[in-house]
């Protein structure tokens, strides 16, 4: 597994997300914290997909042979 794509441990003062979590209680900082949080994982899941469906279709191409 590449360190991209392992679990990054939270620093105890590190912004965290759980979908569906009241927001009223957070700062301007720590929406815009939690933003670039979530736009890093959604970046890194987009590349995941991409190389698993690169995947599949090299191995469907291999076995349509």
């Amino acid at each position: 597994m590449e360190d991209e794509e392992r679990p990054r441990p939270q620093d105890k003062g590190a912004a965290s997300h759980r979908l569906g979590q009241s927001l009223d209680a957070l700062s301007l900082a720590e929406f815009d914290e939690r933003i670039a949080l979530l736009r890093l994982e959604i970046e890194r899941l987009e590349r995941a997909r991409a190389a698993k469906a690169a995947s599949l279709a090299a191995a469907e191409d291999v076995f349509k042979k």
